[in-house]
């Protein structure tokens, strides 16, 4: 049986993303948020530094990649699987694997997330890639909600939007827009939104007293093979898939379909630990 629309799966076709409300009940949300939340503590414990003395890329969110691996709690998270049948049906494909999770806390005062779109950071030769944005307490235009440029997963840009040293695409008088302004994509707690890996999205800042606490899952269509090229990523580095091999590991294990309650064991830890990933409490860019 499905679990989105087929007017939701027209809106992410023709957009570039979508929301698809209440795949977690109030009960998930509770566990989960509070899982996520001690993995974030965990992961932060050794970065004491204040908002204002981190980067402007640390100052839109605190990020922890693959909770999965280190956190047992939050694995049936995600590896859940309505979202991830959600997710396989707006992509149309009928086996999906994790690339990876991620915790995203943009903290009271947190600024905007820069424009950008999300392939290009990733080694992948194809662009069958989907994220799952899920806001344990929802999100709004004050705590930091997304905005997408409609259509724009089909405008063919493959320009790198830096934002961890700049400020990402300009959608005012860059190129990459098309001179379509982004849409603003409030979510209720439950609401999961899903975006492909070429939408171009941002976020608004954090202008409320409480963190604005999201886990992400980032999908990829198995059979999707490694770039010939140099991109190095530790998805793909830590199993050592070679380029124009299939990325398939433990690293990156099936996703959906799984049979119920069957979760993926974590592979090793890397070693040594990379920052923001299992096995490190220092932060992704410190």
């Amino acid at each position: 049986m499905s679990v989105t629309t087929n007017e939701q799966r027209k809106i992410f076709d023709e957009n570039g993303w979508v929301v698809v409300p209440g795949l977690l009940d109030s009960d998930e949300l509770a566990r989960y948020g509070a899982a996520v939340d001690r993995g974030v503590a965990a992961r932060s414990a050794d970065d004491p530094r204040a908002l204002e003395e981190r980067s402007r890329y640390e100052q839109s969110f605190r990020q922890c990649i693959n909770l999965w691996e280190d956190h047992p709690e939050v694995r049936p998270l995600t590896f859940h699987p309505r979202v991830g049948q959600a997710a396989a049906e707006l992509l149309g494909v009928p086996v999906l694997r994790i690339w990876h999770d991620q915790a995203l806390y943009k903290e009271p005062g947190g600024r905007e997330t820069d424009p950008h779109h999300d392939q290009p950071y990733w080694p992948l030769a194809e662009t069958n890639t989907i994220t799952a944005w899920i806001a344990f307490d929802g999100a709004d235009l004050e705590t930091g909600c997304l905005g997408f440029v409609p259509g724009s997963h089909r405008f063919g840009v493959k320009a790198f939007a830096n934002i961890f040293t700049d400020r990402g695409f300009d959608l005012e008088r860059g190129p990459e827009a098309r001179g379509v302004a982004p849409c603003f994509s409030p979510v209720t707690a439950g609401d999961v939104s899903f975006h492909h890996g070429l939408t171009i999205h941002l976020a608004t800042p954090n202008r409320t007293a409480r963190t604005r606490r999201v886990h992400t899952v980032i999908y990829f269509a198995d059979g999707t093979t490694r770039k010939q090229s140099r991109q190095q990523h530790p998805c793909v580095d830590r199993a050592r898939i070679a380029p124009g091999a299939p990325v398939r590991s433990d690293v990156t294990p099936i996703a959906w379909p799984r049979p119920a309650g069957d979760l993926p064991a974590p592979p090793a830890l890397p070693d040594p630990p990379i920052p923001g990933w299992p096995g490190s409490r220092k932060p992704v860019f410190g």
